[in-house]
């Protein structure tokens, strides 16, 4: 056997051997599931795991809106946007104004019309902080773009919980003040009883609009030029200046499609549960949404969707047992789950010349 086939035969081992592991793992992961969920219906019974995964499976699809547009942005220009929670609370007070304004001119079913709405102020205002923060910053350190990110959060949450009567005009106009607002009712709420399972029309609409979300988006990416262009842009920038993309407008654009996906989130979460707390309700599902992204493979948009399930899913049957429990489930499976896969379920390592 001569040096070439050595190496092919040590090449292919190997490749062998990583794929033995990999299934290890998973093994691993999937035993540890079903351990807790037998250990949960033996404690609480069918019914009420089978009530708790229905609106799991709904909070899920909320984390999963919001992951997907953390894994795009990063997937393009590999930035942590931590100012993404603040623009799903954006949205939701977008859909909070506009819906107010339609129910007081008697408009009926006015959920379509707000969404939209909601979606493309919100997607305006994600492009707009991209252009003036994240832009300039684009060929400079990592380290940047983060803190800038961070920065552009703090920014968002502090000004919109500003009093609108103790700022001058015109800025009382655009602040929110730190207020409970009652959310309008967009739809009417209907309940089911299934078989002692409660669901209502709100929480089966949440599952709907976010899987007509994820297959357009599915659509946009693998379909479309302008999907064509950003695959390219994530996979080699320099590659497309040459071939004369600007990366420029489809980084842009890719803001804009991520924030509005946050700003259906946002419309959804508030429908849901008929309140906004303050400019500040978008921290804790955004750090979730966060976590449900890296969980499922930063990147990766079937990972981000799988992650926000996981993450939704969990939270709910934690928060049924404890609901200090609940806060902190997030980050216990993340650490398991990084233990075993440290891409995430369905990330990859990237390779970088050094």
């Amino acid at each position: 056997m001569d040096n070439k086939q050595s190496l092919e035969s040590t090449k292919h081992n190997r490749l062998a051997y990583d794929r033995s592991i990999n299934w290890k793992k998973y093994v691993v992961i999937a035993v540890i599931i079903l351990f807790f969920l037998l250990l949960y219906i033996s404690s609480f019974g069918v019914q009420a795991f089978l009530q708790q995964l229905v609106n799991g499976i709904q909070l899920g699809s909320i984390y999963a809106l919001i992951a997907l547009g953390y894994t795009m942005i990063y997937g393009i220009i590999k930035l942590i946007n931590f100012a993404h929670g603040d623009l799903f609370m954006f949205g939701a007070y977008m859909s909070y104004f506009l819906g107010n304004y339609l129910i007081a001119h008697h408009f009926k079913s006015p959920f379509i019309i707000v969404l939209i709405f909601s979606m493309a102020v919100t997607a305006l205002l994600g492009m707009t902080i991209e252009k003036i923060a994240y832009k300039p910053l684009r060929f400079k350190p990592r380290l940047a773009a983060l803190i800038t990110a961070l920065g552009v959060s703090l920014f968002l949450e502090n000004f919109f919980a500003l009093p609108p009567a103790e700022v001058p005009f015109p800025l009382n106009k655009i602040v929110f003040g730190p207020h409970f607002l009652p959310f309008p009712p967009l739809i009417a709420d209907k309940t089911y009883n299934l078989a002692g399972i409660s669901v209502n029309n709100i929480k089966i609409l949440d599952v709907l609009v976010t899987i007509i979300l994820m297959i357009l988006l599915q659509y946009i990416v693998k379909k479309t030029m302008l999907g064509k262009a950003m695959r390219a842009v994530a996979f080699n920038k320099d590659a497309c200046l040459m071939m004369g993309i600007n990366i420029d407008n489809i980084i842009s654009i890719t803001f804009g499609i991520g924030t509005a996906l946050a700003a259906a989130a946002g419309t959804l979460f508030a429908l849901t549960y008929g309140q906004l707390q303050s400019p500040y309700l978008g921290i804790w599902p955004g750090l979730k949404a966060f976590i449900a992204a890296v969980l499922g493979g930063i990147g990766s948009i079937p990972g981000a969707m799988l992650g926000g399930y996981l993450m939704g899913i969990s939270e709910t049957f934690a928060t049924s047992i404890n609901s200090n429990f609940g806060y902190g489930i997030a980050f216990i499976i993340l650490i398991v789950v990084l233990i075993f896969k440290p891409a995430g379920l369905l990330g990859k390592f990237d390779k970088e010349k050094v």
